[in-house]
């Protein structure tokens, strides 16, 4: 990929995990699990749920400080931005879509029909869904720009050092 397109590609991925980070952080700060426990047991579910959104918070967090840091730079260090989009892809991508405690998951017979691509395990309080929907399509988008680094990256990678 040449330069210019790595730096604008950090530079979207970057607008784009933050508009992830804000609604996730507002809600993990605003929810804990008592909170969304209600009388029909589905403590484990949420507890799962809260785990993982705090993991991709994390990891959100962490990718959007490396792509910052590596924006700011005088000299744009193309080498090092293309690790940090595989990282973001590797990372925050699949942290989404493929959560450890499976609260939810994408069923992609529903992706070209209009409707949410995401089923929950149970049924999640309104603000819980609502979240998870809403930054499905950040995360969705974010996979579509960073599909070269799904694994076209590491093979070029590989070429390179031969």
């Amino acid at each position: 990929m040449p330069s210019a397109n790595v730096k604008a590609l950090a530079e979207s991925s970057r607008d784009k995990l933050k508009a992830a980070i804000d609604p996730l952080e507002s809600f993990l700060n605003g929810h804990a699990l008592p909170q969304l426990v209600a009388e029909d047991n589905t403590e484990s579910f949420y507890a799962g749920l809260l785990s993982d959104l705090r993991h991709l918070l994390v990891f959100s967090e962490v990718s959007y400080e490396k792509l910052g840091a590596l924006l700011r730079r005088p000299n744009f260090d193309e080498k090092a931005a293309e690790r940090s989009l595989y990282e973001v892809y590797h990372y925050c991508v699949n942290a989404f879509f493929y959560p450890k405690n499976e609260g939810y998951s994408e069923d992609g017979r529903y992706a070209y029909t209009g409707q949410d691509a995401i089923r929950f395990r149970a049924k999640p309080v309104r603000a819980a869904r609502d979240l998870v929907l809403g930054v499905s399509r950040v995360y969705e988008e974010l996979r579509e720009d960073l599909a070269y680094y799904e694994s076209e990256y590491l093979i070029q990678c590989r070429l390179q050092s031969k």
